[in-house]
This record gives structure tokens, sequence and C-alpha cells, in this order.
């Protein structure tokens, strides 16, 4: 009866190690190749540096290094995602790969509960079920806030 009060949300898919994460679209300003990152001394081992886009200058941080996981192995594949938060500004962050747009809507995500995710600061909203394969989906605030 009420079906079109569904919620979707988009979101880019992006693979990280072997972990699948979603971002949701409204946040993600721009997705460019890897490029040159001039670092930044006494930086936060995550915060890889900053990057020149179009005359702004923009910090890049590693979301491998940042969920603990190996550094970054540059392929042609990585990607700097530029994200936009509302009391921000831009942040990259680097990923091993952009791999599509998805449409979720309420009833193929689940919540996490806190406890199983108590490490990650609150860096998941929830779970993603697309295509029967889970993604991660990202709280993308609580992922950069800590770094800016």
């Amino acid at each position: 009866m009420e079906a079109n009060l569904i919620d979707t949300k988009q979101c880019i898919v992006v693979k990280t190690g072997n972990e699948q994460y979603g971002i949701d679209i409204m946040y993600v300003d721009n997705i460019v190749r890897m490029q040159r990152i001039t670092r930044v001394p006494k930086a936060q081992p995550y915060f890889k540096g900053v990057i020149n886009l179009r005359g702004e200058i923009i910090p890049v941080m590693s979301m491998r290094l940042k969920f603990g996981l190996d550094d970054d192995v540059i392929t042609n594949a990585t990607r700097i995602i530029i994200i936009k938060l509302e009391s921000q500004s831009a942040v990259g962050i680097i990923v091993d790969e952009v791999k599509e747009v998805i449409t979720l809507d309420d009833t193929m995500i689940e919540k996490v509960a806190n406890s199983a995710v108590e490490d990650k600061y609150g860096y998941l909203s929830g779970i993603g079920k697309h295509k029967g394969g889970l993604i991660s989906l990202l709280n993308i605030a609580g992922v950069i806030i800590e770094t800016v």
C-alpha cells in the first residue's frame, strides 16, 4: 500500500583490500586518477599528504592505512575519491578500485550492532546486501572527521 515510501540510497562501491565498501553518493564530489601527492611532515601515518586539484589543495588519506591494512599498492585501478561533507572542506581518500554505483533500499540494509564494530569508531553505518554479496556501508563522516 505505501510502497513508494521505501527510502533508497545510492552508493559508490569501492574496493579496499579484500573488502567492498559503499560510500553514499551524496558525499562524493569527484573521482580522480592517482596523482602525485605532496607529503606533509609530522602527519598521521594514514594521511598521505595533499594534492592540487584544479587550484584547490586537498588533503588525501589512505583508507587502507586508516583501517589497519597494508600500505597502498598503486595500480591503474587506484583512485582518489574527493569527499565533501557539509561542515568540512574536501578530503581525498585513496581506494584500490571503484567498482560501480548501486541503489539500495531500506530492505537491503542491515544496521550494525555497535559491539560488532567497536574498533571501527563508528566507521560503518550498516551492511548492504547486493547481488548475493555484502557491502560494508561507510559512515564517511566517522572515517573523515577524525582525520581533518
